[in-house]
C-alpha cells in the first residue's frame, strides 16, 4: 500500500502571544507549507518535509502552543489536484513578485546607458540577492509552478546584462555561432583539466556538439577546435572565462548555464565577482577529482558528469514523482573521449 501523499500540521498558539503567531507564520512560509484550513498546513510527504514539520512542532510547543503532525490522503477524486494547485498558486505569486523586482532592476540598469562599470558592483549585489530569492523559492517549489520559468529567465537576462562590457567602450556584439557547423568535431584542450575546462566540455557536449571527441595537447591541428588554450576564439576574453565565452558565442541563455558560468568565473578568475555560495564546494570537488584520476580523459569524463549533476540540481524539484523541466529536458548522452 503506498504511503499517504500529504503531511498535515495542526497547531494552536496562545492568543495573547502575537509575536509567536507571526514567527510561526513566517517559518511556515519559509518551509513552503500552504494553509489547507485555519491553523492546518500541508506539505508533501517526504523525509525532508517531515523533518521540517517536526522542527515546527517542537518550536510551537516551546512557544507555549500545541501542535500535531499527521499523514493523510485527500479522499475526493479531485482532492490531490486541488492541493497541488494550491501549492502552485502560492509559489506562482512568489515568482511573480520576484519577476517584477527583476524587471524593475533591469529598467534601472538599462536607463543608465553609460557608466555601467562604475555601478556594476551595486548591480551585482542586487542581482545576487534576487538569485538567492529564486534559489530559496525553487527549494520549496514542490510542484514546478508555471511562473517559475518567467522569473528564472528574467533573472538570467538581468545577470547577462549586468555582466556585459560597459557600453561606453562601444564594442559591437559578436555574431552568434550556429551549432550545426560544430558537429562531430574533435575539441582539444590543455592536459590536466580544471574547473573551466571541465565545465566547458560539459557545455559543448550538452548544447553544442552532440557527439564530440575530446583530446589533450599543447596545440590543435587545423581540423580540431581548441578551447581554453592560451589563445584562440574559445578562451579567456575581456574578463570572461572560457565557459562564459563559449556560452556567449553560441547564445546559450539557459538559467543553469548562467548560474554555472558564475560559479566557474568565480573559481577560475578568482575575482569573486558573483559571490556564488556553491563555488567553494564545486571547487573542492573539482580538486578532489584532479587528485583521484591520473588519466586526463577519465578526469574530464568525471568532470563532465559533475557539471551535469550540478545543472540538474538547479532544475529539479525535490518532490518524488513530479516531472520537472530537468526531467523533460534532453538526456545527456555519455561522450566518447
Amino acid at each position: 500500500m503506498p504511503s499517504p501523499r500529504w503531511l498535515l500540521l495542526a497547531h494552536q498558539l496562545p492568543t495573547r502571544h502575537s509575536n509567536a503567531r507571526v514567527k510561526t507564520w513566517r517559518r511556515l512560509q519559509h518551509i513552503g507549507a500552504v494553509a489547507a484550513r485555519n491553523s492546518v498546513y500541508v506539505l508533501p510527504n517526504t523525509d525532508e518535509c517531515r523533518e521540517d514539520f517536526e522542527w515546527m512542532r517542537a518550536e510551537i510547543i516551546a512557544l507555549g502552543g500545541d501542535a500535531t503532525v499527521f499523514v493523510a490522503d485527500a479522499l475526493e477524486v479531485d482532492g490531490p489536484e486541488a492541493i497541488v494547485a494550491l501549492f502552485q498558486k502560492s509559489r506562482g505569486a512568489d515568482y511573480a513578485a520576484l519577476q517584477r523586482d527583476a524587471q524593475r532592476l533591469m529598467a534601472r540598469v538599462v536607463a543608465k546607458r553609460t557608466g555601467l562599470r562604475a555601478r556594476r558592483e551595486q548591480w551585482t549585489r542586487a542581482v545576487r540577492a534576487l538569485r538567492q530569492r529564486c534559489t530559496d523559492l525553487e527549494r520549496i517549489d514542490f510542484f514546478d509552478a508555471p511562473a517559475r520559468g518567467g522569473a528564472a529567465l528574467a533573472i538570467a537576462t538581468l545577470e547577462r546584462r549586468v555582466a556585459e562590457p560597459d557600453r561606453e567602450t562601444g564594442s559591437p556584439p559578436e555574431k552568434t555561432l550556429a551549432t550545426g557547423e560544430f558537429q562531430k568535431r574533435r575539441w582539444v584542450t590543455r592536459p590536466r583539466p580544471g574547473v573551466d575546462r571541465m565545465a566547458s566540455a560539459w557545455l559543448i557536449g550538452r548544447f553544442i556538439d552532440l557527439t564530440p571527441k575530446f583530446a589533450f595537447g599543447d596545440r590543435a591541428v587545423r581540423s580540431d577546435i581548441a578551447f581554453d588554450m592560451y589563445s584562440g576564439p574559445f578562451s579567456h576574453h575581456g574578463g570572461l572565462c572560457t565557459f562564459e565565452v563559449i556560452a556567449r558565442r553560441f547564445g546559450l541563455t539557459d538559467p543553469a548555464v548562467v548560474r554555472i558560468g558564475q560559479i566557474v568565473h568565480d573559481l577560475d578568475l578568482k575575482d569573486s565577482r558573483y559571490g556564488q555560495p556553491d563555488a567553494v564546494t564545486v571547487g573542492r570537488m573539482v580538486e578532489g577529482l584532479r587528485r583521484s584520476h591520473v588519466d586526463d580523459s577519465e578526469l574530464l569524463q568525471h568532470g563532465i558528469a559533475l557539471f551535469e549533476a550540478l545543472a540538474r540540481s538547479f532544475e529539479s524539484s525535490p518532490t518524488p514523482g513530479v516531472q520537472t523541466r530537468g526531467a523533460r529536458a534532453r538526456m545527456f548522452r555519455k561522450k566518447k573521449i
